[in-house]
């Protein structure tokens, strides 16, 4: 099995409001930069997908908020897939680059749970890859009918089976 990490709009712009932060969002970024290091080391490829919202939004190319977090930078091999919709699928050649690297495996992290980290899960499982959410390296922001760590724990909770595994971080092996 040829697994790959998989770091989804993890972007400036999900941290830029002081009064809106992710749920553990540093502490996410943290276990996500650790993860990319033990990637690295391992020689597991490693796909960055970033979303592009247009010119009016603060995920575009050329805004502040579009870079991805400081402590999780691609490196100039590494791929970057832009997105302009929730899935990493949609519009993109996502799936042709993974199946050019012979990929069947992703471990999957990121940014929002229940946005663009679930559409790539559902992407991937219609496609036939192995999947692992790394229960606590993806995250969002509370909402107006449920707290961000409960949308963490619900994603988590609907993946684990239906789509695939859900691990914390921990316990994921690059080895």
């Amino acid at each position: 099995m040829n697994t790959a990490l998989v770091i989804i709009d993890h972007q400036k712009a999900m941290f830029s409001n002081p009064d809106m932060q992710p749920y553990d969002g540093e502490a996410v970024t943290g276990r996500i930069a650790a993860l990319l290091a033990n990637a690295r080391i391992a020689g597991t490829p490693v796909f960055f997908v970033q979303h592009d919202g247009g010119p009016d939004d603060d995920f575009h190319s050329g805004k502040p908020g579009y870079p991805f977090h400081d402590k999780i930078a691609p490196r100039a091999d590494e791929d970057v897939t832009v997105k302009t919709k929730s899935s990493a699928f949609h519009g993109t050649d996502f799936d042709a680059k993974l199946k050019r690297a012979g990929i069947d495996h992703l471990v999957i992290t990121g940014m929002q749970s229940e946005y663009c980290v679930t559409s790539a899960i559902r992407g991937a499982h219609e496609r036939g890859y192995k999947l692992t959410l790394v229960s606590d390296a993806h995250s969002t922001f509370d909402s107006k009918v449920a707290k961000g760590a409960d949308i963490v724990a619900i994603i988590n909770d609907t993946t684990r089976g239906s789509f695939g595994t859900v691990i914390p971080a921990a316990e994921i092996d690059f080895g």
